[in-house]
């Protein structure tokens, strides 16, 4: 065998083993379309429900607005001057668009120190873990996918203090959230899965 083409077939068993597939399912309106695709994450969503009682359309939901279901979604550089990179708006990252701090939290108070913000098994335990906790301190309904996305993305303490009334666009999103939570559980009911 020439050494070219043992060249070649080992660089193409490399790119074999490369990262996992990040990218986003091809219908991201039809929760049929995505289960049928991706069926891996419909089970990571039924595991979650049964585990922490989170509905999977409000699972779903909230990671169409946090990641549009790319599992190695990143929050935008920040530029000063427009050319000077000055780092991320943010350490969120994966599916659940979970920040440093808040996965490091659930790492530890789950004894999950192999879980991955890119996996989606790991995403989707972790947001159960948080709307449950949200429901057990503020009392959010786990199927209420418009509170439980506004306790997320500002905090715990931050919904407590209502901080989200200030922050128009963020109500208009939450709104969205909900309105695709519906959507979703709708088209989950018809599915032949």
């Amino acid at each position: 065998m020439s050494r070219l083409l043992r060249a070649s077939i080992l660089l193409l068993l490399l790119a074999s083993c490369g990262g996992g597939n990040f990218s986003a399912p091809r219908n991201l309106d039809d929760a049929c379309s995505i289960v049928r695709e991706r069926p891996q994450y419909y089970r990571a969503m039924k595991a979650t429900e049964r585990k922490w009682g989170v509905p999977v359309y409000v699972q779903m939901a909230t990671i169409h607005q946090e990641s549009k279901f790319i599992g190695d979604a990143r929050t935008p550089h920040q530029y000063a001057l427009g050319v000077i990179p000055l780092g991320r708006q943010s350490s969120a990252y994966g599916y659940s668009q979970a920040l440093d701090a808040t996965w490091d939290e659930y790492r530890a108070d789950q004894g999950r120190r192999g879980a991955k913000r890119d996996r989606i098994d790991d995403a989707t335990d972790f947001m159960g873990w948080y709307m449950d906790q949200s429901q057990e301190r503020l009392g959010i309904s786990k199927s209420d996918a418009r509170s439980q996305y506004l306790a997320y993305h500002e905090g715990r303490s931050g919904f407590a203090r209502g901080s989200y009334n200030e922050k128009p666009w963020l109500v208009d999103v939450a709104n969205r959230v909900d309105a695709r939570s519906a959507l979703y559980r709708g088209q989950l009911e018809g599915c032949n899965r």
